[in-house]
């Protein structure tokens, strides 16, 4: 059976673990830490990124995107991604715009927790926490659609990635997201399977 590397925590990863839920792909979670991973997690990544699906024959697809156009291949196509070219497309975009404001949100969290605090860059968090708030109010006003796919699912998973580490403090000045998310959570039970605690 696959292996997804995976952690708790990481946005990205839960992208991967609702993907292979949501499509039935049988996979088996590992959690990996990316600081002090087993010497063989960077033959399966030279990155040292997760998530990683490590497939049976031992070669890896990786990062998220990836694996979820591979999961979507897996279960027939159309499941993940839509095969229509315009709603495969709006999409993929959403899935960007939500994976970028992931990065964001994951470099204002990795400057306070890896640079010494005399080495910190206010002006970088505030660059990163400006691309976030950018991203939240152009979804606020257009809001994802009700279907599931790659881009409602980084979108949900980056949501639940602000809730997670901060605070949930997007929620006051976004009530049309947050009844999509509400919404979102209640339609696809994986997305409360795969939060962290």
């Amino acid at each position: 059976m696959p292996i997804l590397r995976s952690s708790p925590a990481s946005p990205f990863a839960r992208k991967a673990r609702i993907a292979a839920l949501v499509t039935g792909a049988p996979v088996t979670v590992v959690d990996t830490d990316t600081r002090a991973p087993d010497p063989a997690f960077y033959d399966e990544n030279p990155l040292g990124k997760i998530p990683v699906l490590v497939l049976d024959d031992g070669t890896t697809v990786y990062d998220s995107p990836i694996i979820l156009d591979y999961l979507d291949h897996l279960a027939g196509g159309g499941v993940l991604i839509p095969t229509e070219t315009a709603a495969r497309f709006a999409a993929l975009k959403l899935q960007a715009l939500a994976d970028g404001l992931m990065d964001a949100a994951l470099l204002q969290v990795y400057e306070v927790r890896f640079r010494p605090e005399a080495r910190r860059h206010p002006e970088w968090v505030s660059w990163q926490a400006a691309k976030v708030a950018r991203a939240l109010d152009f979804l606020e006003g257009t809001p994802p659609g009700p279907e599931v796919d790659v881009g409602t699912i980084a979108v949900a998973c980056a949501l639940g990635y602000l809730d997670l580490r901060f605070d949930g403090r997007w929620r006051q000045n976004h009530p049309r997201l947050v009844a999509w998310l509400d919404a979102f959570a209640a339609a696809v039970p994986a997305f409360e399977a795969t939060r962290a605690v």
